[in-house]
């Protein structure tokens, strides 16, 4: 009997892995979207029988702990199997007192900054601190960092704690992240697309730059953060639909001048530069495209021929 006993404390039962769905709510719900950071991702919230307007501060409970945040959609009514439960409430609006907590953890967070900075320089770690931010409630310390390499930084955590007397959390980021939460100018003199008002990163491949004729060789094409830049994307389906309109390099074409092969293509301004031989002589003349008839596109090339170079997004 104590023989059976001492196996089953040797070989405990395995636990039951139990899946967790996702619930949806029924019916009609009301919501409010935070972000808790300029151009931050937005979270949804039950208002609690409570009218929010767009720019109030509010006090709610996060994973991380409780948080103030920012309303950017006011009180809204949803169909509930958008939502995904459960939808925690707003505790509630934030008065004079916690904008002025809020102040001083700001504060707080610039000179945990500088200490962790020096503690990462004891430590001699090949990692570059980005920022500090405390939770709203001060139950946590979070450190963001970014590093090339993998870094052990158990000892760096246990000195922090040490220090700041709370929970502490190192966390690494990308360099598009890093370039969020600095903010800066672009080369357009304007607020950077991603610290300004993009809640979440566009993937933006080689290819947007070519077809808006980027030299890739060039900075203009890069960020402050080194991939290519966010707002080549936005141009993106206009070019893209240009470019489908637009017959390629190398088709030969009827024009009022008589017949020639295309040389080079202006998808926006649709027109083409057609080579055509006039008067025994061999002319370059710009075309629109719906002046013009394709006799015959280019063997193995086609529409993709003017897209090619599909690379590693940016």
């Amino acid at each position: 009997m104590q023989d059976k006993k001492r196996k089953q404390q040797k070989n405990p039962p395995a636990p039951v892995a139990v899946e967790q769905e996702q619930q949806t709510l029924e019916g009609d719900i009301e919501i409010i979207g935070i972000n808790f950071r300029e151009a931050g991702k937005i979270y949804y919230f039950s208002p609690a029988g409570n009218t929010f307007t767009v720019g109030e501060r509010v006090i709610v409970e996060t994973a991380r702990g409780v948080e103030m945040g920012v309303v950017k959609v006011a009180n809204k009514i949803v169909d509930g199997k958008e939502v995904v439960a459960p939808l925690k409430p707003v505790i509630r609006k934030a008065t004079e007192e916690d904008t002025l907590h809020d102040r001083e953890n700001q504060e707080r967070e610039m000179e945990a900054a500088i200490i962790c900075k020096r503690k990462i320089a004891e430590h001699k770690l090949d990692m570059s601190l980005v920022e500090a931010e405390y939770t709203f409630d001060n139950s946590k310390l979070i450190f963001y960092f970014t590093c090339e390499t993998r870094v052990d930084f158990r000892e760096l955590v246990k000195d922090l704690a040490s220090t700041f007397r709370t929970r502490i959390e190192l966390r690494q980021i990308g360099i598009r992240d890093e370039a969020k939460m600095m903010g800066g100018l672009g080369i357009c003199g304007r607020k950077f697309c991603c610290s300004g008002f993009l809640t979440d990163f566009v993937q933006v491949s080689i290819r947007m730059a070519k077809e808006q004729n980027f030299t890739l060789n060039s900075s203009k094409a890069s960020g402050a953060c080194g991939r290519l830049m966010c707002c080549l994307r936005y141009e993106h389906e206009v070019y893209d639909e240009a470019i489908r309109n637009t017959p390629p390099v190398g088709s030969q074409v009827k024009t009022q001048d008589g017949v020639g092969v295309i040389v080079e293509t202006r998808p926006l301004a649709e027109t083409v530069k057609v080579r055509i031989t006039a008067r025994d002589k061999e002319e370059i003349r710009v075309y629109k495209i719906s002046d013009i008839t394709v006799l015959r596109r280019p063997q193995g090339k086609g529409e993709e021929d003017t897209r090619v170079g599909d690379g590693e997004e940016g």
